[in-house]
């Protein structure tokens, strides 16, 4: 039972981050528009996928996820 407490603990701890970065994410001008985010746009067609974006936040989450792993 100790390992189900623990990993409950740690998926709460997960879902407020998660939420604090959806509450914040409006307050950071340059979260979605860095110089790798793809945006292909025609006359009825908007395409965004944001490369860049999603590899700062990948890289950020693994150094977080190596240095909570010791």
């Amino acid at each position: 039972m100790g390992d189900l407490g623990r990993g409950l603990i740690f998926l709460g701890l997960v879902l407020v981050v998660i939420g604090l970065m959806i509450w914040l994410a409006p307050h950071i001008p340059w979260l979605g528009r860095l110089p790798g985010d793809i945006t292909i746009r025609r006359e009825r067609f908007t395409f965004y996928f944001p490369l860049a974006t999603c590899l700062i936040i990948s890289i950020l989450l693994s150094l977080l996820w190596a240095i909570f792993r010791r």
